[in-house]
């Protein structure tokens, strides 16, 4: 992971410390109990439960380093000091698109980001598209399947 400063809402801090301490303490336990069982159960050359758990166990142990990296390099983002109306990390956008249907978005970080709830990176097209624009901006942003325009109505 880059060192580069890695954008968050306050939001996105605890939920990403939230699971950071629940691999810790949690899961990190759970892999090796899980270790443990299957070495008393016999040999671990050639065993696929033993080569599965080792597995958990290496996924574990990244995801808790990349964590700790990200968390590490966090820049957590305070919407308050942003430009009121002016659409940045950690904003709430309506925009009306071209075939009338209104789309709620919240601007959040990569590391935030989840589509299916709405929430589109700052770095996606979209995202960048929609970057410091204002109430009435159109937009025109070009995406795999073509071209979406958009009319920002609301950014809170």
């Amino acid at each position: 992971m880059s060192e580069q400063p890695q954008f968050l809402t306050p939001a996105g801090l605890v939920e990403l410390e939230r699971e950071l301490d629940h691999l810790r303490t949690v899961r990190r336990k759970e892999a090796a109990d899980l270790i443990h069982q299957v070495k008393e159960l016999g040999t671990t050359v050639n065993n696929a439960e033993y080569d599965e758990v080792k597995r958990e166990q290496s996924y574990v142990e990244g995801r808790v380093q990349e964590l700790e990296n990200l968390l590490k390099h966090a820049k957590i983002v305070d919407h308050s000091l942003q430009p009121k109306g002016t659409v940045g990390v950690g904003s709430q956008v309506v925009a009306m698109g071209s075939d009338g249907e209104e789309e709620h978005f919240a601007v959040v970080g990569h590391m935030e980001a989840n589509p299916l709830e709405g929430k589109i990176s700052n770095e996606s097209p979209v995202g960048q598209a929609l970057m410091g624009r204002k109430v009435g901006d159109q937009v025109q942003i070009k995406v795999p399947n073509g071209v979406i325009a958009y009319t920002l109505t609301s950014v809170e």
